[in-house]
């Protein structure tokens, strides 16, 4: 049985991801899940997956980000033990941050397929859109959490590709609407 990949993440109704926290990440209108009323209930999907969560996968540029916040934070204190992958092709070893658990670097797509392969649990992957993008390309992601913001941002980063591809099929798993407008979508890929 192979290991099941998730990729995770807020997402604007027009199926932007980036920058859902600020705009130090770099999106013009960064911040707008925080712009959202709060409804504790809106984010039980972030308290779930801790309960499946074995591991962690990030893109060179994701693991930077949460690297240098989440290793420090009581608010992920969870994830602090747990194995991190990171998937780049020019991040060196030196680069990984201690007291953050094991850390691995793969190198490429095949790499991530040989990993799923492997004795273990669900790996989540959270942010990293371009390499979720590269992931469902590869017919490597299993599932999408997503919470879905009542946002339209227009332009940004998407985990899902821009470009034509054939049709890809998904299974609702789960789902919940919140009186803040925010609605919770599990996802399994069909194959």
């Amino acid at each position: 049985m192979t290991r099941e990949l998730v990729w995770t993440g807020f997402i604007s109704l027009d199926g932007i991801v980036d920058s859902p926290g600020g705009t130090a990440e770099g999106h013009p209108n960064g911040g707008w899940v925080f712009r959202t009323p709060f409804d504790p209930d809106s984010y039980s999907l972030k308290g779930e997956e801790l309960q499946e969560t074995t591991a962690l996968m990030f893109g060179r540029r994701s693991y930077e980000a949460f690297a240098s916040v989440w290793p420090q934070s009581d608010d992920h204190a969870d994830y602090r033990d747990l194995p991190k992958y990171v998937v780049s092709t020019t991040l060196d070893e030196d680069a990984l941050v201690g007291g953050w658990g094991e850390q691995q670097i793969l190198r490429s797509v095949k790499d991530v397929a040989a990993l799923k392969e492997t004795d273990g649990g669900a790996i989540f992957i959270h942010g990293s859109a371009a390499l979720a993008c590269g992931l469902a390309d590869a017919d490597l992601i299993d599932r999408y959490n997503l919470l879905v913001f009542p946002v339209l941002l227009g332009d940004g980063k998407s985990v899902f590709p821009g470009r034509a591809r054939d049709e890809q099929r998904l299974a609702l798993r789960e789902s919940a609407a919140y009186p803040n407008g925010v609605l919770k979508a599990v996802y399994d890929i069909v194959r």
